[in-house]
């Protein structure tokens, strides 16, 4: 299942490419996210609490950072299991960083492939695609408010 979209982030884009390569900061702006730990400068694991339909998961996932080109571009992958229940997430994502409003602003594009094993994958596309959405808007959201709070400082 691919997934992707656009969204603007009100600073310019070298400070962007360093927040979002601080997992404390990704994973603030990310609901559901606790247990951070940091392996090394790449690779990480967590646990992701989130509601997709009438099912709460559980996550424990392992996140890799497998290129990085400042200011530019960040692919990372994504493995992870639901605690309690039988299935697999298996994730790539791959977001661009983009110069807007003459600098001020960054464009990030991203595209992510997932693929669910198990009880998730009977969930649905339409289901999985909203559920998507719906944690998109909360992390632009919550990434835009840092920002914010950050430059109003």
């Amino acid at each position: 299942m691919k997934f992707t979209g656009e969204f603007t982030i009100p600073a310019p884009r070298a400070e962007v490419f360093e927040r979002l390569n601080d997992p404390h900061f990704f994973s603030s702006c990310l609901e559901g996210i606790s247990e951070l730990t940091e392996i090394d400068g790449e690779h990480y694991t967590a646990t992701l609490e989130t509601r997709i339909a009438y099912i709460k998961f559980r996550f424990a996932v392992a996140v890799a950072l497998v290129e990085r080109v400042a200011p530019e571009k960040v692919v990372a992958r994504v493995e992870g299991t639901p605690k309690g229940v039988v299935g697999r997430l298996t994730a790539t994502a791959e977001a661009h960083l983009g110069e807007a409003d003459e600098g001020r602003e960054t464009l990030v594009t991203y595209e992510m492939d997932v693929a669910l094993a198990g009880k998730l994958g009977s969930l649905g596309q339409p289901v999985l695609k909203s559920k998507a959405k719906e944690m998109e808007r909360g992390f632009v959201k919550n990434v835009n408010a840092a920002f914010a709070a950050e430059h109003a400082s």
